[in-house]
């Protein structure tokens, strides 16, 4: 039974070609979709992610995300050194800045201070250069997708000048930071640095840094931190989930992006439907012959199911691999895309998705083949 479904099938190759396009169709919409969302959601918290060495992050408890720090006084990073638990704390720096370079290009980047002593909070790879190149006079490091932003067409090296608000900085290394969400230049820099480059006003420091002395205690240490200064204290997870949380609430994202999925799926649901349908209908000669020879509703049901599987295996594959292929090379080659991938756990969703549009769809079609009566196979 199962081969005469799939010669039913493959016998109209208009029709096969038409489930198989719906259903790939879907499948690479709904992949890229999804995929673009938690990439840009994983930019939101990028500078929180790069910081691996911390396990506290303290604030000015209005913060809700990294990219919107208000200065604390400088004299909160003393204040958290001294709390019972907190093996170290250091000054964080961030800001947004403009840069221009000897041939004119000027471009937005954020500006990252880190401590001038400990130079925690850096990546830990360097493609060019070191951490310890950050301790030269005017050393900024840069990400590569920022250097080619400032230097189109230009090989990676270090020692090339910019201006940042006037004032002379050299690249000393490229780092290789996570892409960054309103930004795809990232400077790295020593904080006393970073605030001569910035001139914010009186109050610089954006957040403090710090770990616990004993791994199993941070939430104790995180408790603590905010009761005896008044601050706000999160770990290092809390604060990347609070800044991807900001952007859900604040943002157009969700929706923009549920809308085009919701689009994949109702285009993947019309294309299978109708040409399942119109499948159903211009074979309903065979399903009243086989009915007609004593095969039952429930196999003719199990027939039905076999050819949606087979059209929705061959399709989800077909999608899913037009889809790896367009994170494949452009993720490597274009920067504006880097940190975008198919993560596995989208691939497994929505390969769910695409039996449940194939199914249902024949089982909207499915009502004609239960009620055919088998005499239509002898009427003219």
């Amino acid at each position: 039974m199962l081969t005469t479904a799939l010669r039913m099938l493959l016998g109209d190759k208009t029709k096969c070609l038409g489930l198989v396009f719906g259903v790939a169709l879907s499948t690479l919409l709904v992949c890229q979709q999804v995929s673009f969302f938690f990439g840009l959601l994983g930019r939101a918290s990028s500078v929180v992610t790069d910081v691996r060495e911390a396990d506290i992050w303290v604030m000015d408890p209005s913060v809700k995300t990294v990219d919107a720090p208000f200065p604390l006084r400088d004299t909160a990073l003393q204040r958290v050194r001294g709390v019972e638990g907190v093996e170290w704390a250091v000054p964080f720096f961030r800001a947004n800045v403009q840069v221009r370079t000897r041939e004119g290009t000027l471009e937005n980047a954020i500006m990252l201070g880190i401590d001038d002593a400990s130079l925690v909070g850096v990546p830990d790879t360097f493609l060019l250069g070191g951490i310890d190149d950050l301790t030269m006079p005017d050393a900024i490091a840069v990400n590569p997708a920022g250097f080619r932003l400032l230097f189109p067409g230009q090989e990676l090296d270090v020692g090339r000048i910019i201006e940042l608000n006037d004032r002379r900085a050299r690249i000393a290394a490229i780092v290789d930071a996570s892409p960054a969400f309103s930004a795809n230049l990232t400077i790295y820099t020593r904080y006393s640095l970073a605030t001569a480059y910035t001139n914010n006003g009186r109050n610089d420091l954006s957040f403090v840094l710090a770990k616990a002395s004993d791994p199993e205690q941070i939430e104790t240490v995180t408790g603590r931190i905010a009761e005896q200064t008044g601050l706000k204290s999160a770990t290092r997870e809390q604060f990347r989930l609070e800044s991807i949380l900001y952007i859900l609430q604040n943002t157009g994202i969700p929706v923009s992006f549920g809308t085009v999925v919701a689009l994949g799926v109702l285009i993947g649901i019309a294309i299978v439907g109708l040409t399942f349908n119109q499948f159903i209908s211009e074979n309903l000669r065979q399903y009243a012959a086989l009915k007609a020879i004593g095969v039952r509703n429930g196999r003719l049901l199990v027939m039905t199911l076999f050819q949606a599987l087979f059209v929705g295996v061959i399709g989800y594959g077909l999608g899913l691999f037009a889809a790896s292929q367009f994170f494949n090379w452009p993720s490597k080659n274009v920067d504006a895309l880097r940190g975008f991938y198919l993560l596995p756990e989208v691939a497994i969703g929505v390969a769910v998705l695409a039996l449940v549009i194939v199914f249902l769809s024949t089982i909207l079609s499915m009502r004609r083949v239960l009620v055919v009566d088998p005499a239509t196979v002898f009427r003219g």
